[in-house]
């Protein structure tokens, strides 16, 4: 959705006023590079950066990884892959602004109240979506409706993606419970690989999750 340098500025002020080295990682982007390019892209980098940290004068106890909307799923997914890595420094920390964590339903109250608010609607993210994980568009409607979600994978995951989880009073406006349309298996096909944790960070299993570093989660509700 940006070019490489859409962030080189906020990374220059960060860099700047914390003091800190900050790398931020040129990452193959879609629809060209379809997953798991981008996240390939970003382990490696750190993987290396992790290994030469003396040759940048960087603290192996003061390292985190950090990343916004898709970066922050991108963070999250290379924090995740390096949890419990007995060859390198563990990650102090993650830092995740309004990371994108799942694509297994699109109807939670967040994206109903907020499906027309610019700059991200609900269509657009699943656009997005699909343009990272298929290399195109087709079947937006079908993972629209939720009809791309096998019933036992819905099942298993419910617990996490359950508007039940959600506070009463962030559901009052604008929210209607979604009843999911008939499983559609040739979508499915297209589009099974979001059950993987490095595409869907939110679905990793729990003894990942107790490994992970000290982590910040920023969400703008709007995004």
């Amino acid at each position: 959705m940006l070019p490489k340098n859409s962030h080189e500025r906020i990374c220059q002020y960060i860099a700047k006023e914390s003091g800190a080295l900050v790398v931020s990682v040129g990452y193959r982007l879609a629809p060209e590079h379809k997953y798991p390019a981008a996240y390939q892209d970003c382990l490696s980098a750190t993987q290396h950066f992790l290994q030469h940290l003396g040759h940048y004068g960087v603290d192996p106890a003061r390292v985190a990884v950090c990343g916004d909307s898709a970066g922050g799923n991108l963070a999250a997914a290379v924090s995740q892959s390096l949890a419990g890595s007995s060859h390198l420094p563990r990650l102090r920390a993650q830092i995740l602004i309004y990371p994108g964590l799942q694509a297994l339903d699109f109807n939670l109250p967040s994206y109903q109240q907020n499906q027309g608010v610019p700059l991200l609607s609900r269509e657009r993210a699943v656009f997005y979506s699909l343009q990272y994980v298929q290399g195109d568009a087709s079947n937006l409607e079908e993972v629209l409706e939720g009809s791309h979600i096998p019933p036992d994978m819905r099942l298993k995951y419910g617990r996490w993606v359950n508007p039940d989880n959600i506070p009463e009073e962030f559901k009052v406006r604008g929210y209607k419970p979604h009843k999911p349309c008939e499983f559609k298996p040739g979508v499915f096909e297209k589009v099974k690989r979001i059950s993987e944790p490095t595409l869907c960070p939110l679905f990793a299993e729990d003894t990942i999750i107790q490994q992970l570093p000290e982590s910040f989660i920023l969400t703008c509700e709007y995004d």
